[in-house]
């Protein structure tokens, strides 16, 4: 890598390290570092390399209940967290072409219990964030789901690594 482009991605002297509850949502620029822990819930990172934005999201759920009568975004949902990043992108004038896109999580937090339903969690957050990307435009390049356990996952927005350590339950 030319020594220009190392420099452009180097760690910052100071940056805000940002934790991510579930439900939260944070876009920042390159002074920021955004981590969070995973189960079953969704991890969505957005970097725009040239500029050195980008942001995470960690949903719950793939959308709200029909009967809610809710107005604000709700960072819980993937619908709604994909909002939030398409408002983030507008405000900032940016494509979601312009964006390396990764995805994580959606664990099967307790794989010896039988189903009671064939409705899993887990499979429906996934299949949720692949299609509210692909709908809006986005190219995932890499992901780390399903399985079992947990994921910290850590994003440095001024370089756009994600570093991932997978706990499996065995």
């Amino acid at each position: 890598m030319p020594s220009h482009l190392n420099n452009h991605f180097r760690k910052p002297d100071f940056f805000i390290d940002i934790f991510l509850q579930p439900g939260e949502f944070y876009f920042g620029d390159r002074e920021t570092r955004i981590r969070t822990l995973l189960g079953s819930c969704i991890a969505i990172t957005l970097w725009h390399p040239r500029l050195q934005i980008g942001g995470m999201c960690h949903y719950l759920l793939p959308s709200r209940s029909a009967k809610s009568d809710k107005n604000e975004l709700d960072g819980r949902y993937a619908h709604d967290a994909m909002r939030l990043f398409m408002h983030e992108l507008e405000h900032s004038k940016t494509w979601p072409r312009d964006y390396e896109v990764k995805l994580f999580g959606g664990g099967n937090q307790f794989p010896d219990q039988e189903r009671l339903s064939s409705i899993s969690i887990p499979e429906n957050n996934i299949r949720a964030g692949r299609t509210v990307l692909m709908q809006h435009g986005f190219i995932i390049k890499a992901e780390h789901l399903g399985g079992t356990g947990h994921r910290n996952v850590i994003f440095d927005v001024w370089s756009g690594h994600v570093w991932l350590k997978h706990v499996a339950n065995y």
